[in-house]
């Protein structure tokens, strides 16, 4: 006869509650122990007014050139985009007719210098003779007004083929500086006249920063203040530049003066008509308790909040202090009330505390 079989559990109930036990203990301890924060004491400092600017980069010297006489266009060196040096040959107009009342002008000119060397030479001979009274004094005084009137004469003349040699020299169409052509306005072919832009010149070696900035900010922008700045097309790379020039003349519309701000670095280019993205700072004219920008909760009912660390019962716990924002600067903000000096504020794991909750005060970079 078979007896009933007994199955013996390889684990009672009392070891399977004690393993559950021990796999919630760390839960349990760190619960007990306190929620890991790292915290920074808050100190009074002076308190500055960052200005967001836009502005655009602009070349010290940029020309639109026109030529000094009109004329046909016969040859264009250049063409937008183009980089040239100063005295580079941009444009040449059509100087046939120029060259040859050139050349008939150096004809006249040589035409009365040999008369005026034939007047020289007939007077010296008069005047060689007259002692001996084999020419009358009347003839050497007409032969010297002559030599006066043959001089006169090639005075003229130089002046002419001077003016036909400039009239040719302006067929011609120079860069003033070095720079990059910008805009090529003229074609070949195309009649000309003084005073119509033809091309238009950038200088590339000296450029500074334009910003318009709202008339609110003029008095406190001084000549020499420092600016950050980054090209908005490379946001990531930042450069240095200072206050140059503040034009308070406003622009009735807009309410706005020109700020201009030159690079600090020789070195680094940048190309005009390129936006750029300005931060310069102002002083506020006060000081203030200021926190990290990590410190600040925002709660959803629009309360702004910074958990500030105190020793209670051999723990550290942290409370709960509802605070006024300022002004934001450098990653602090500004707090104009519910935090006095000295404190210590938590700035990482403040996003779910609990007013009274026990904390462990954790180095910054410590797991």
């Amino acid at each position: 006869m078979n007896m009933p079989r007994t199955i013996t559990c390889p684990y009672p109930l009392r070891a399977i509650l004690l393993l559950a036990a021990c796999l919630a203990l760390p839960a349990n301890a760190q619960d007990k122990a306190g929620a890991p924060v790292v915290v920074t004491t808050v100190q009074e400092q002076e308190v500055y007014r960052v200005l967001q600017l836009t502005g655009t980069v602009t070349s010290a010297r940029s020309a639109r050139l026109s030529p000094a006489t009109s004329g046909l266009v016969s040859a264009l060196q250049v063409d937008a985009g183009s980089r040239v040096e100063g005295g580079q040959l941009l444009l040449q107009m059509d100087d046939e007719l120029a060259q040859l009342q050139a050349r008939g002008a150096e004809a006249a000119v040589e035409r009365a210098n040999l008369a005026l060397r034939d007047a020289r030479r007939r007077l010296e001979e008069a005047r060689t003779l007259a002692p001996q009274r084999s020419i009358a004094e009347s003839v050497v005084k007409d032969i010297a007004a002559e030599v006066s009137q043959d001089e006169a004469a090639l005075h003229e003349a130089e002046a002419e083929a001077g003016y036909r040699r400039g009239i040719l020299q302006r067929h011609q169409l120079k860069a003033p500086f070095a720079g990059v052509i910008s805009a090529k306005l003229t074609e070949l072919g195309e009649w000309v006249s003084p005073g119509q832009p033809v091309l238009e010149l950038v200088a590339l070696d000296d450029v500074h920063l334009d910003f318009p900035v709202a008339e609110d900010y003029a008095a406190f922008i001084a000549v020499g203040a420092p600016m950050q700045f980054s090209i908005t097309a490379d946001p990531t790379t930042h450069h240095n530049g200072a206050v140059t020039t503040v034009v308070p003349v406003t622009d009735p519309n807009a309410r706005t003066f020109l700020l201009r701000v030159q690079p600090t670095d020789p070195e680094q280019t940048f190309t005009p008509g390129t936006s750029v993205q300005g931060k310069l700072r102002l002083a506020a004219g006060r000081r203030a308790v200021v926190v990290p920008r990590d410190g600040i909760v925002r709660s959803p009912d629009g309360r702004i909040v910074v958990w500030t660390v105190d020793a209670a019962d051999g723990g550290t716990v942290v409370r709960e202090n509802v605070v006024t924002s300022g002004l934001s600067f450098d990653s602090l903000v500004e707090i104009s009330s519910g935090l006095e000096p000295g404190a210590r504020i938590v700035v990482r794991g403040n996003e779910a505390l609990q007013n009274g909750q026990n904390v462990v005060i954790r180095q910054a970079g410590e797991g």
